[in-house]
């Protein structure tokens, strides 16, 4: 029996598959597509991620979709609200009815001579295997595993007689009320936890082994309350996002071209949400340099605020061995433990552990250059979704849909049926995803390059990028073909004028 076939084919139904979905049926009406999701329900990193407290560490003005204004009050917002946006949205433009859910690809296999990938997927819910063909692969899988966290070795684990738990898969109904707690870990994760169960906890440490930047942030926008009281909710949503972009923007560079001065600023704000006397220098104060890895948000200082009333408490050492009942340090202390939470972070999975082909030959993703961060070298008709690292996810997930319509369109308007990013001639390749985070570093062999420029490199710079991505050239350092001209070898063309 034939396989189903679709012009686009989409990987994933979280933040942003559904933001491809939508930008497509706008933007392509004519296409069709299909959107494969692994798991049951839309959301995707929203919808997994149920520990207590779970939220943004962006604000919603920038997180949130182009098309479609945040309206809660909140900018920076809890799970539960962002996963009820996904799905809003998802609802709103006819998307749900093209998600076939529990669909895990596991293949992706390219022929030139059709131009069409054929994609294997494994169905979890019924054991099944299926196969779809399509035109255009659009992966929106994110780049983590989303069925195990990390969790580096813990000496001695074995002999404890408490609850040991990764908020990846935070067990339902789990209640912390009146117990002692232990988070390991000291990023986004772990200074969201510490005061959402310090308000029912007995007593929440902090177990970090060097500290992180962590920046207190209104939970609400006052600019945005007040754009929406003069402003039409579409003008005011564009006016809050471009405001925030522009403070993003301006915050990294600063703190790229003087770090020293972001450093002590940092500091400085910490000191001031802290009890005097408390130990900034050793618990609030990194050794990298802002924004090598992400800046941690905390809405309104709440883990400020639960430090100060000593509901909760940061501990700065290393884990020597767990006991029966709670972990030893290097230093000899003893926090005792009911329950030990383990926020040590995320493994890296590219492409949600799909593997491509093309005319036969597998793909060493760790081989190829990323073309404008959401393309591939060497890989006709894919693209990739990759956010930033230095300011939200969906700002760039736009641009990456976006971009890929304005080239859908470019090939139906010049008859061309295939385009391939071709590798530039150059050994000077840095990771495509630029941090210093344990997670990143565990896996960055593993994952594409990027060059030294245009178009092979993309800074990370939401403005510069809207240039390049919305009104930039779509045929440099691609070629055009139509079907039967093989992948490797087909002759370099413009593909006429630009779209």
């Amino acid at each position: 029996m034939a396989s189903e076939h679709v012009d686009v084919l989409i990987v994933g139904a979280g933040l942003s598959g559904i933001g491809a979905a939508v930008h497509l049926g706008l933007r392509c009406p004519d296409k069709t597509y299909a959107v494969l999701e692994a798991r049951g329900a839309i959301g995707g990193t929203w919808d997994l991620f149920r520990y207590p407290g779970v939220r943004s560490d962006s604000d919603m003005y920038t997180l949130g979709y182009s098309f479609k204004p945040w309206t809660d009050p909140k900018a920076i917002a809890d799970g539960e609200s962002i996963r009820r946006y996904v799905r809003q949205t998802a609802r709103e433009y006819g998307v749900q009815e093209h998600i076939r859910f529990h669909h895990r690809v596991v293949r992706a296999e390219w022929d030139s001579a059709t131009a069409r990938w054929t994609v294997h997927a494994h169905r979890d819910d019924t054991g099944e295997d299926t196969t779809l063909t399509c035109a255009f692969l659009f992966t929106n899988s994110g780049y983590y595993r989303y069925d195990e966290g990390y969790t580096p070795p813990l000496p001695g684990v074995e002999r404890y007689a408490g609850t040991l738990v990764h908020p990846q898969h935070w067990p339902e109904g789990l209640d912390v009320t009146g117990k002692r707690v232990v988070v390991i870990g000291s990023g986004a994760t772990a200074v969201t936890l510490v005061p959402a169960m310090a308000d029912t906890a007995a007593h929440v440490t902090m177990l970090q082994r060097s500290p992180t930047y962590v920046i207190s942030l209104p939970s609400r926008d006052a600019f945005a309350d007040a754009a929406r009281r003069w402003l039409p909710p579409k003008a005011a949503y564009a006016v809050t996002r471009w405001k925030n972009v522009a403070l993003g923007v301006a915050n990294f560079q600063l703190s790229r071209r003087a770090p020293g001065l972001v450093k002590r600023f940092l500091r400085r704000a910490a000191k001031g949400r802290l009890p005097v006397g408390y130990d900034v220098d050793r618990h609030f104060s990194p050794r990298y340099d802002p924004w090598d890895q992400r800046l941690c948000v905390v809405p309104d200082g709440d883990l400020f605020t639960a430090l100060g009333e000593g509901r909760a408490t940061v501990v700065t050492d290393t884990v020597y061995t767990f006991t029966e009942h709670g972990i030893r340090l290097t230093s000899g202390e003893e926090l005792p433990a009911d329950i030990v939470v383990t926020a040590t972070g995320l493994n890296l999975l590219a492409l949600g552990g799909m593997t491509l082909a093309v005319d036969g030959a597998d793909v060493d993703l760790a081989s190829t250059i990323a073309y404008k961060g959401m393309m591939l070298s060497g890989v006709p008709n894919f693209a990739m979704t990759i956010g930033y690292t230095n300011a939200s996810w969906t700002l760039k997930a736009d641009l990456v849909a976006t971009y890929v319509c304005r080239l859908l369109r470019h090939l139906d308007e010049t008859g061309q049926q295939i385009v391939t990013p071709d590798a530039p001639d150059t050994d000077d390749l840095v990771p495509i995803i630029d941090l210093q985070s344990g997670y990143v570093l565990r896996a960055v062999d593993q994952l594409p390059k990027q060059g030294p420029r245009a178009p092979w490199r993309l800074h990370q710079n939401y403005p510069r990028d809207v240039r390049l991505m919305r009104h930039g050239p779509l045929t440099d350092g691609v070629r055009f073909a139509r079907a039967g001209a093989p992948a490797t070898a087909a002759a370099a063309t413009s593909g006429g004028p630009d779209a």
